[in-house]
């Protein structure tokens, strides 16, 4: 791999970089198996076309995120394969090619069950190499341009917005393809997933000189998987930063007991549980844009401290509030401080890679992620409805977070001395 030696960067060249880097964001998250635009309808097409119970559409997205669960995987694949010899870009052709003949096939094989099943099980795939892909160019373009802070915020800023827009796009798509027959819903559906699909292939032709000078080179000799993975785990810097993250998403205050909460004691509605994650995502975004400002004037420890102690609060406004509304109001808080938090830690991951392993670093932080996030609100559901209900919830979460402190404690301070734009 590629050594990604710290070099200084024109302004043009770095507004390249971030171009090139929010188009690939934008088309992977507008496709994502958990936020995209096919969630809801591929949602309403199994329960009221193809007339599953709840219980059957929750074990079917069981079965299909297995996948996500081995994300790690497909980091170590990026990480040791290099497709037509074009790295990361060899990825973006090859498995961009295949998800659109993915979608583009299963769009006339008609609408059933086990035809689903097969189709988002091989689409995700498709998806997690070109995640992988991303994850390890995004990370070595941070750390090799002393950007990381910027491409946290590019990041977190960008696919939030398109997650929002996904799912906004995706209900009101669910609601069109509601008055068409199974077979058609799914043709429209899979055909526009299968022309994003293709559109990350032609991101994979596109070569701007900024973003992949010296990165489609393969260093002499050949990879030695063990001895990577034996550097892995010898490198300090990735503990504290993988636990830290671990942490943040381990969050039992949130997800199903919220939504619970929300439904049954506050006599919520579906709709205002939507507008709660609508606006949580939303406020995140102006701390995202600051976070990107920051980063090239402040240390990331600054930023790391200052995120933490913001994040130890997110949740404590939803002590004092006793209605829905008050919900979608604490909704703004909850989003702004998280919004710091997030794009600090994701920082801090992007710093504590391993060069040339930027991959398996960055989908084994996803696959913890997804791991965090379910036992996290399978615990929270317990303590819910046997231990003390939604105010033992927030205070989990709450101690949970200021765990996160003494951690930081334990993080290289070189690692995080300096502001993004420092050689140092």
């Amino acid at each position: 791999m590629v050594e990604n030696a710290q070099t200084p960067l024109a302004t043009a060249d770095r507004l390249r970089i971030l171009l090139y880097s929010g188009a690939v964001i934008v088309a992977l998250h507008f496709i994502s198996p958990t936020a995209g635009v096919q969630v809801i309808p591929v949602s309403f097409l199994l329960k009221n076309k193809l007339h599953l119970s709840a219980n059957d559409l929750a074990t079917f997205g069981l079965w299909v995120s297995i996948p996500g669960y081995l994300a790690f995987a497909f980091g170590m694949v990026r990480d040791f394969w290099s497709p037509f010899g074009r790295a990361d870009r060899g990825y973006f052709i090859l498995f961009g090619a295949l998800g659109a003949a993915t979608y583009a096939g299963f769009a006339f094989a008609g609408a059933t069950v086990p035809l689903l099943f097969v189709s988002t099980i091989l689409a995700g795939i498709c998806f997690l190499f070109l995640w992988a892909a991303w994850n390890g160019l995004g990370s070595t373009i941070g750390q090799r341009h002393a950007m990381s802070g910027q491409m946290s915020a590019l990041w977190n800023f960008a696919g939030t917005i398109t997650i929002v827009v996904a799912l906004a796009l995706g209900g009101v798509l669910s609601q069109v393809l509601e008055a068409m027959g199974a077979d058609g819903a799914l043709r429209t559906l899979y055909l526009l997933l299968a022309a994003v699909m293709a559109s990350i292939a032609a991101l994979g032709l596109w070569k701007p000189k900024a973003v992949f000078d010296g990165l489609d080179r393969k260093s002499e000799g050949r990879p030695d998987l063990f001895a990577d993975m034996a550097r892995l785990l010898r490198h300090w810097p990735v503990y504290p930063a993988i636990v830290i993250w671990m942490l943040w998403n381990f969050s039992p205050g949130t997800l199903t007991v919220l939504q619970y909460y929300l439904a049954n004691t506050l006599h919520g509605t579906d709709a205002q549980w939507g507008d709660y994650n609508a606006l949580s995502f939303a406020a995140s975004v102006p701390a995202f844009v600051l976070f990107g400002v920051l980063s090239s004037r402040y240390s990331l420890s600054t930023l790391l401290w200052w995120g933490a102690a913001l994040g130890v609060t997110q949740m404590l406004p939803l002590l004092f509030v006793h209605s829905a509304t008050g919900v979608l109001i604490a909704a703004i808080p909850i989003g702004l401080t998280g919004g710091i938090a997030t794009a600090a830690y994701m920082d801090l991951l992007i710093r504590a890679c391993p060069k040339g392993l930027e991959g398996t670093m960055m989908m084994m932080a996803w696959s913890l992620y997804a791991l965090a996030v379910n036992v996290g609100n399978w615990w929270g559901t317990d303590l819910y409805d046997h231990h003390g209900g939604f105010v033992a919830c927030v205070i989990a979460t709450t101690v949970v977070y200021a765990l996160i402190l003494p951690i930081l404690l334990l993080v290289p301070k070189r690692l995080i001395a300096s502001a993004d734009g420092s050689l140092a």
